[in-house]
């Protein structure tokens, strides 16, 4: 009897030798076998404790698969509480799409996200789309690649133009709502209707993430109780200094890990 873990659970096993006999026993047609991390080939021995993965290529996991390998990876107690959360995103563009990505990769249950924009060439450089999504609704291009990451997170899209008037509406559900937009006084109005009119919400919101100014000048503060704010806080697009994909990345990790702190009860910087 030899206890190792198959695809991230203990498992026993007894009169087996090799990789490929498990995969004949557990997973038949399992084509990608990883020992311990490694590509092994079929006829590779295992030993106790090892850690196993059989993997058939192309085959997309059970839900119950792919919460296991996330449970291993976070622990139960904070993914049972990443899969509760329900988290908006006003703006599907280059923070927008990424925080989307982000959250969506460790098991958010629930996302809801606004824009009303299509996909356009120049988005590419820094947003989360494919060049044959050119002209598609960036929601519904952002839900197609979603779902191909996670099939299992629940995507709300709303095709709509944000106003002080439906934003209560449309992220009625979530308790975090990201603020991802381009302007500067859709910024404003989104954090000024989601503080007065939403009392239960907490905004993360950005501000200068533009050009390719130094990495370290993008931090997150706690300006409120209710509200964050992630970026330098200065750099705004302009000529000689547009919005590129890495900066745009880094603030959007800064705003996505925000999120994940304020999901698990970690509210201070």
């Amino acid at each position: 009897m030899i206890n190792i873990t198959l695809n991230e659970k203990p498992c026993t096993v007894e009169n087996i030798s090799t990789i490929g006999d498990l995969a004949d026993r557990f997973k038949p047609g399992a084509d990608v076998l990883i020992l311990n991390g490694f590509p092994v080939p079929a006829h590779t021995p295992f030993s106790a404790g090892d850690s196993v993965f059989l993997i058939k290529r192309g085959e997309i996991p059970f839900q119950e698969e792919l919460e296991a390998l996330m449970v291993a990876r976070h622990t139960p107690g904070v993914h049972a509480r990443l899969k509760a959360a329900t988290v908006g995103i006003a703006g599907a563009g280059g923070l927008g799409s990424a925080i989307a990505v982000a959250l969506a990769r460790i098991g958010v249950g629930k996302l809801v996200v606004a824009d009303f924009d299509v996909v356009e060439p120049s988005n590419l450089n820094r947003q989360q789309y494919f060049i044959d999504q050119i002209g598609m609704l960036k929601v519904d291009a952002l839900a197609e690649n979603l779902k191909r990451i996670n099939p299992y997170v629940k995507m709300v899209a709303a095709s709509e133009l944000l106003t002080p008037v439906n934003i209560p509406g449309i992220f009625s559900s979530c308790s975090i709502l990201v603020e991802a937009l381009d302007r500067a006084d859709m910024k404003a109005m989104l954090v000024d209707t989601v503080l007065e009119q939403m009392p239960k919400a907490t905004v993360v919101a950005a501000s200068g993430l533009a050009g390719y100014g130094p990495n370290n000048e993008i931090i997150t503060r706690k300006v409120s109780r209710r509200l964050y704010l992630s970026g330098d806080g200065t750099s705004a697009a302009r000529p000689g200094s547009g919005l590129m994909a890495p900066r745009v990345a880094i603030a959007a990790g800064h705003q996505a890990n925000q999120v994940v702190r304020i999901i698990l009860g970690e509210e201070d910087i």
